[in-house]
This record gives C-alpha cells, sequence and structure tokens, in this order.
C-alpha cells in the first residue's frame, strides 16, 4: 500500500518529529523527489544534496533548531534543511532571481545560523558561535556537517586543532561521501582509512555509560599513591596503541576529540541513536558518517562529479544558454594544446578539474596533472615549487576561490617573480549561485601587485596568443575570464601581442570611444550597434592588459576622441577605470571620460545576463551609459549657442 504523501504536512521541525519513525524513509523519498524535479529545472547542487538527506532529517529529529544551531559547510547541501524548516512552498524558486539561495542565508529563516558559500569554515565558525553561547550562559548544542572534500582544507585542520584543545562540546559531524566537486584526494579521502570493524566498538564510546565507566577508570588510577600517574600514562599509550592498529582514529583522537563511526549515512534510525547518544556529551565529538553522494537517482550516483552542479534548462534570455565553445572549453583546448609541444607544462588545480575545462588534460597526462584538494593556498605555493624547479605550472582556480589565496600569490610568487599561469575562470558575474560566488573582486585585488601580469582574452583567438606569451614570460601571468561563450574571429583579436598595449576592434571617424576588456567584448560590440542607430558613431578599443598599460600609448589614443567610456566586468571601486580616470586626471585631458563596472554591492543570485543588465553592462545598458553623457553635451552645446545668439 503506498504511503500518503506526507512533504506538505511538514512546515518547521516540529512536524517532523511528530511523525513515527516507520514513516521517515517514505519521506526522504518525497524529498527527493522534489530536489530532483527542482533542481533539473531550475539547475544547482544535486549529487550532494541527494546524499544528505537521511542525515539532514535525522539532525532535525534529534536537535532543536534553532537553539541547537547547525553549520554546514560549503552550503551547498542545504536543500533538505531548507525544506524541513518551512520553505518547501518556495522552494521552486531556489537560485532563481529574487527566489530562495542555494546556500544558507540568515534573512531567510531563524534556522540558517551562519552564511557559508565556500569550502573548510564550518568549523570555525561553529566554534566561535558555542564559545559566544557557552560565555553568555546559554544552552544548546553546535553542530557542523563538513564533507570529507572540504575537511582538506587548511583552515578545517586548524579550526579542529583549537577545538580539541578547548574542549568544548562541539559536534563535527564528518560527512564520508568520497567526493568533492571531483573525486577527492589526500589521506582522508578514502573510506577504508577507517575500518569498518571499529564501527560496533565507536559508537558504544559514543554513549555516556561508556563515558562515565572511562572516566571512574581513569580516576581510580590517578588515586593510586606514588604509582597512579605512570600506570594512568602506561594505559593511555596502550589505548592509542590498540586505537591506532584496530580503530585507526588516531587523527582525531590526538586532535582532543570523541571519534564516532563509521555510521551508514542512510539509516535514519541508526543515525538518531548515535546522535541522540552523542548530544548528551560534553566533549568535542566527530561523528562519522557514510553516505553515497546523488543517493535515490541513478544519473547521479553514477556519476557525482557530473551531477555535482546542475545547469538550468536553457532559456533564450541566458547568456549561459551557450555553445560548448565557452572560455572554460577553449583554455582546456589550448593547455592541453600547449603541452603536448612542451613536457615542462603541468597543471594544479584545487578539487575543480572538471570545472575548469582540464578533464581531458588529466587523462592525456595523468602525471603532469595534479588536484591538491580544496587547499588553494597550498596550490598557489606548491604551484610556486614546481616554478622554482623548472617547470611551467598553470594554476587553475575560480575567481572567487582566488581570494582565499592573496597572501601566496604576493609572498610566494610575485615576490620571487616565478612564472606561474594562474587562471582565473568564473571572473566576473555568475550566475545563479549568489553572493559568495561573484568573481568581483579579482581585478581590485591584483592589479596592484608589482610584477605581475594580468590578461582578459576576449576571444579564442586572442586566448591562444596571450597563453603562448604567457607561457614564455619570465615572471607571474594572470588570466581572467568569464563562465560565458568565448567568441571566435573577433577583428583584431589575432594580432600580436605587445606589452601593455591592445587593439581596436573597431574604428571610424567618430569622437566616441569605449574602451572594454574580456569577457564584454561582445556587450560592447552589440552596443556599438544600437549606438550606431542611433547616429552615435563609436570606437571600440579592447585593452587585452589589464596590468602592465601602457600608460602614455593609451592616452594618445584618448586624445583623439572627445567622449571616452571604460566599461568593466569587474567591480568599479580599485578597477581599470578608475586607474585610467587618474592617468586622465595627471595629463589634464580635457576629454569627457566615464567609466562602469559592477557596483559596489554584494550581488545576489540571478542569470548572468540579468545581473549584466542590472549592472547596465550588457549591450542596451552600454549603450544608455554612452548614449546620455554624449546626448546631454551636445544639448548643452546648443543651448549655449542659443543664447550666445
Amino acid at each position: 500500500m503506498k504511503q500518503e504523501p506526507l512533504l506538505d504536512k511538514i512546515n518547521s521541525p516540529e512536524k517532523l518529529k511528530e511523525l513515527p519513525l516507520p514513516l521517515l524513509p517514505g519521506l526522504a523519498a518525497e524529498i527527493r523527489e522534489r530536489i530532483i524535479e527542482v533542481v533539473n529545472r531550475n539547475g544547482g547542487h544535486m549529487a550532494s544534496n541527494l546524499g544528505v538527506v537521511e542525515l539532514t532529517i535525522a539532525m532535525h529529529r534529534v536537535f532543536n533548531s534553532p537553539k541547537d544551531q547547525f553549520i554546514w559547510d560549503v552550503g551547498h547541501q542545504c536543500y533538505t534543511h531548507k525544506i524541513l524548516t518551512g520553505r518547501n512552498d518556495r522552494f521552486d524558486s531556489i537560485r532563481l532571481k529574487d527566489g530562495l539561495s542555494g546556500f544558507p542565508k540568515r534573512n531567510e529563516s531563524k534556522h540558517d545560523i551562519f552564511e557559508t558559500g565556500h569550502a573548510s569554515t564550518s568549523i570555525s565558525a561553529a566554534l566561535g558561535l558555542l564559545i559566544g553561547k557557552r560565555l553568555k550562559g546559554e544552552k544548546g548544542k553546535v553542530i557542523a556537517v563538513i564533507g570529507d572534500g572540504a575537511i582538506t582544507g587548511g583552515m578545517a585542520f586548524e579550526a579542529l586543532n583549537h577545538s580539541g584543545y578547548l574542549r568544548k562540546d562541539l559536534i563535527i559531524i564528518y560527512n564520508d561521501n568520497n567526493m568533492s566537486i571531483s573525486k577527492n584526494v589526500g589521506g582522508l579521502s578514502s573510506r577504508s582509512a577507517i575500518s569498518k570493524s571499529s564501527s560496533f566498538v565507536s559508537r558504544i564510546a559514543g554513549t555516556r555509560s561508556y563515558q562515565r565507566i572511562r572516566d571512574l577508570i581513569d580516576k581510580g588510577l590517578l588515586s593510586i599513591p606514588f604509582f597512579g600517574y605512570r600506570i594512568f600514562q602506561f594505559v593511555m599509550r596502550m589505548k592509542r596503541g590498540v586505537k591506532a592498529v584496530f580503530l585507526k582514529e588516531t587523527i582525531f583522537s590526538e586532535l582532543g576529540f570523541e571519534y564516532v563511526g563509521p555510521i551508514d549515512g542512510h539509516s535514519i534510525s541508526m543515525l538518531t541513536k548515535v546522535l541522540e547518544n552523542v548530544k548528551k556529551l560534553h566533549k568535542p565529538v566527530i561523528v562519522h558518517v557514510v553516505t553515497r553522494k546523488g543517493k535515490g537517482y541513478s544519473k547521479a550516483e553514477e556519476n557525482p562529479a557530473d551531477y555535482h552542479g546542475v545547469s538550468p534548462i536553457p532559456s533564450p534570455m541566458d547568456s549561459n544558454s551557450f555553445t560548448e565553445n565557452t572560455f572554460t572549453s577553449i583554455f582546456g583546448e589550448l593547455v592541453l594544446e600547449s603541452a603536448s609541444k612542451d613536457k615542462n607544462i603541468v597543471v594544479v588545480t584545487a578539487a575543480m578539474g572538471k570545472g575548469t575545462g582540464l578533464n581531458s588534460f588529466q587523462e592525456a597526462f595523468p602525471t603532469r596533472f595534479f588536484d591538491v584538494g580544496i587547499a588553494e593556498q597550498h596550490a598557489l605555493t606548491f604551484g610556486a615549487g614546481l616554478a622554482a624547479s623548472g617547470l611551467k605550472p598553470v594554476v587553475a582556480i575560480y575567481s572567487t576561490f582566488m581570494q582565499r589565496a592573496v597572501d601566496q600569490l604576493i609572498h610566494d610568487i610575485a615576490i620571487p617573480g616565478f612564472p606561474v599561469v594562474i587562471a582565473m575562470d568564473r571572473s566576473g558575474l555568475v550566475s545563479s549561485d549568489g553572493e559568495t560566488h561573484q568573481g568581483a573582486f579579482d581585478i581590485s585585488l591584483f592589479r596592484a601587485v608589482p610584477g605581475i601580469t594580468i590578461f582578459a582574452p576576449g576571444s579564442a583567438e586572442e586566448f591562444k596568443i596571450m597563453l603562448d606569451y604567457a607561457f614564455s614570460a619570465d615572471r607571474p601571468v594572470l588570466f581572467r575570464y568569464p563562465k560565458a561563450e568565448c567568441l571566435k574571429g573577433v577583428n583584431g583579436t589575432n594580432l600580436p601581442i605587445v606589452e601593455g598595449r591592445g587593439v581596436f576592434i573597431r574604428k571610424s571617424s567618430g569622437k566616441v570611444l569605449i574602451i572594454t576588456v574580456g569577457g564584454l567584448v561582445d556587450e560592447a560590440l552589440r552596443s556599438c550597434e544600437i549606438l550606431k542607430d542611433q547616429d552615435i558613431e563609436t570606437d571600440l578599443y579592447n585593452l587585452r592588459f589589464i596590468k602592465p598599460i601602457d600608460k602614455e600609448y593609451l592616452l594618445d589614443i584618448i586624445s583623439e576622441y572627445s567622449y571616452a567610456f571604460m566599461v568593466e566586468e569587474g567591480s568599479r571601486k580599485g578597477g581599470v577605470g578608475e586607474y585610467i580616470a587618474s592617468l586622465l586626471l595627471e595629463s589634464k585631458s580635457d576629454v569627457l571620460f566615464q567609466h562602469k563596472g559592477i557596483p559596489e554591492e554584494f550581488l545576489t543570485q540571478a542569470l548572468r545576463s540579468e545581473l549584466l543588465a542590472y549592472c547596465g553592462l550588457d549591450g542596451p545598458g552600454i549603450a544608455r551609459f554612452v548614449s546620455q553623457f554624449v546626448v546631454k553635451k551636445i544639448l548643452r552645446e546648443k543651448d549655449t549657442v542659443c543664447i550666445t545668439v
């Protein structure tokens, strides 16, 4: 007999607690169907969310959110949490403009305690919340849920070390699915690292009765006159030795945590029992939960990497509805082609080999491909070491994650001047993932760093000649490019590289100049056509270089025009436009100059096309930006003439 639908009746954790245990597997199946349906339509994180359905149900059964606080590392696995905390009626809007976020958001619900979007932050945040609670005399537990991919990040180990030292009752659920975006790497990534035979013993160790007996034995040994402390130390060494041989849990135990697991992450009854025991402990605890990424959806189970992030159904209005000729795919092809000719070229990525288009390189040159896990800082300094050895490393990382490795770029690469090529995918405006994933700040962060080159290719041909130039350079070279279609055959972009100089893509006898760079070339070209229909003849200059810029050459070009406009897909503050404005001010130029970029705000989720329109960086927006100043100046001059007459 088919179970009556339950999901529509669950609008809070309290309602979930009222359900009998035998009905919960049916509820889990309904939640999976809901996630699969919506994510296939809207896009989003599929496999990671399907893997934690039962775990999330058990957490909300045992703990009392928001008094007990959940911190989701990365936050990309919080869909079930959102559904169970009163947001099922809005779940159809997830990742859409003005809809639910795909990550925890404090302004959405009292159950979203901490906003996450990048990896390895949950333990630090959870420890801070817990210490705050205890200092204020508040009760309640704090639970961090961290995946085996995120725990490879150095920040997670820093927080584990501090948590064990403080000995507070922090609960860490270690979600072991052997995957991050791509398959995990490193000593903690293998499930065999902790023997399944330890499961029963470690579950007993997580009970209060076991803890009481152990405390009594410890106190009894220490109370023995003269020899008690020595006997206690001997027993502790013996216990650690046994754990090292049989339980393999010493990495957590040595850090001061009680270890419980591994637990079947898809058994609600077992998860509930274990979490109820753990909730009663007054010391830091690691609960090791084994889940299957993509659980319940055969396509995602068979290929969790492809179903980590699912693209939405294509829409004619979305600039993400592109062909296979994306900047990402072109980059992957060009690096593979270059590496086929030069055996010194090696590739480093931080758990995003597929996302950065490097799968083919990995297959062709497995010994020259290094996935370091979710460890961007290590990736850059590792790349510096490779360069110091005489190799030509390419480090491929999303722009938003490069924010995490600013010090490594400056200290380990730029100061010694190592020739590392850094490819920043997803620069500029990024669809659907919201504030944490926008690539708005890389220009502002890195333009000030001495001794580096920053390129922004505007076409496939330009990408190739820039990459060839980078491999022959004797200094660090950064590339920035968007998650968008990469044009081919754009006028001028196949010309040779001249240090610090760009190329004209469109040139006439007009008095209006648009300056742009990289991923906005196509939108700037559209704006020129729109302006032409308004009888405003416009030239288009592609900078190519974000750094260095031949300032005398650029000033000479601008001086030929009455109006100059800079448009860039990066933060307006600290961007190239501000730099050009300062040059014109220093040179006392009388050219009317204006610049436009991403405004000084954290942009919420929307399609890239919608974000471009919001920022006024799409073709029509750029045309409006230009025409309003040109038309105003013309009208003002006409008014002046009339008054003079």
